[in-house]
């Protein structure tokens, strides 16, 4: 790694920033021009959401059992073990359902986009579009953009639903609690706010996921080893920058919808 001067270095952050903003701006803009490829949206789509299910449904399981395990010692010792469904409803739905499921997408989805992206650029495929007057932007960015936001609502959603199943699996079978008044208490602990916590943070995360991978796959250089440098940095930063909004969008949130 090559030493540069700090000057030099603050200028190649903003700078990095600066073509981040802008892509993902051409991103969402790119949405209302035509042609729009919706046939690149459904395989996306179909990528992205379908090819994620295992590891979502796996970790939103897993997640749900897990918290229902180590929160009912705490529960027990004050006579609350009822009240597992709400803890566990209200973890999954507001906080961790998006988050987890964010960072699973992240993980295999953001790495994947930016290989792909990184080998067109390394072999000069998009070099080779733009000479036939195809936009890249509009063909291989908005698709992915657009296929990562929309499955990401759904898989969040699918995420909730299966962490409540590994709370009940836990409070049935290890603690012996009625599957009647687990999913009672955690229905009536959910309130409008938690729900609407839970459902834009992943419209959020999808767009950071889609764009972070989008731009590292265009921005790379350097051969096969750019490609690999490239794939690396779109996880590590897709994965900080999700756990860096959900805190400024959870605080924002909680500030708007002012709980009580």
């Amino acid at each position: 790694m090559e030493l540069i001067s700090p000057t030099e270095f603050a200028k190649q952050k903003v700078q990095t920033v600066q073509e981040y903003t802008l892509l993902s701006a051409q991103s969402i803009a790119n949405i209302f021009r035509k042609p729009r490829y919706f046939a690149d949206m459904v395989q996306q789509a179909d990528l992205i959401g379908v090819g994620s299910l295992p590891i979502v449904v796996l970790t939103g399981f897993f997640t749900g059992a897990v918290l229902a395990l180590q929160t009912s010692n705490t529960l027990q010792r004050f006579g609350s073990l009822s009240l597992i469904g709400q803890l566990v409803s209200t973890s999954m739905v507001r906080e961790l359902g998006p988050v987890l499921t964010s960072l699973m997408v992240a993980g295999r989805n953001s790495s994947g986009m930016a290989s792909e992206l990184g080998s067109m650029i390394v072999t000069e495929q998009i070099d080779a579009m733009r000479a036939l007057g195809t936009d890249p932007m509009k063909k291989l960015v908005t698709p992915r953009v657009t296929a990562t936001v929309f499955m990401l609502f759904f898989l969040t959603i699918l995420s909730d639903l299966v962490g409540l199943a590994g709370g009940l699996m836990v409070a049935k079978v290890f603690l012996g609690l009625d599957a009647r008044q687990y999913w009672s208490s955690a229905w009536q602990a959910l309130v409008f706010q938690d729900v609407f916590m839970g459902l834009i943070k992943p419209v959020l995360f999808g767009f950071i996921i889609a764009t972070i991978g989008c731009f590292y796959g265009i921005t790379a250089r350097g051969g096969t080893q750019g490609v690999g440098r490239a794939t690396t940095q779109a996880v590590v930063a897709a994965s900080v920058l999700i756990l860096v909004t959900d805190f400024f969008v959870t605080k924002l949130l909680i500030s708007i919808l002012s709980y009580k």
